[in-house]
């Protein structure tokens, strides 16, 4: 079992920077495969980042490529997403995920990870 928990939320301006954190229990941390998600009110959960269990791979959508970065640390069992360049239409609750994968490998669906934390709330005002 892996629980996630998620910080880093909050209110922002247009044009600022966020970084959020997912720290997660268990001791096999580093063989699992992460990913950050996000949905807005009204609207489907929606792929941000994903990163392989050693971080060597690192997979983003592409309204997010050049904005946000996905990183790890298995030191501290977390994963963080830093988001620059913040726009309104980023404003959503942010998941990260969890499955335990094979070296390199990452994930873009939400079907495909079996663990979840209870979201952060990012709001960015125009």
């Amino acid at each position: 079992q892996v629980q996630l928990v998620e910080s880093g939320g909050g209110l922002v301006q247009a044009g600022g920077s966020l970084r959020l954190s997912c720290a997660a229990s268990g001791r096999t941390f580093s063989t699992y495969a992460m990913g950050w998600f996000r949905q807005a009110p009204g609207k489907e959960r929606e792929f941000v980042a994903a990163i392989s269990w050693s971080g060597g791979s690192t997979y983003y959508a592409d309204s997010m490529k050049g904005r946000f970065t996905i990183s790890r640390d298995n030191a501290k069992n977390t994963v963080y997403l830093q988001m620059n360049s913040l726009k309104p239409e980023d404003t959503a609750v942010y998941y990260c995920a969890a499955r335990y994968a094979s070296r390199g490998s990452y994930y873009y669906t939400a079907g495909s990870y079996n663990y979840w934390g209870q979201g952060t709330q990012v709001t960015v005002s125009s």
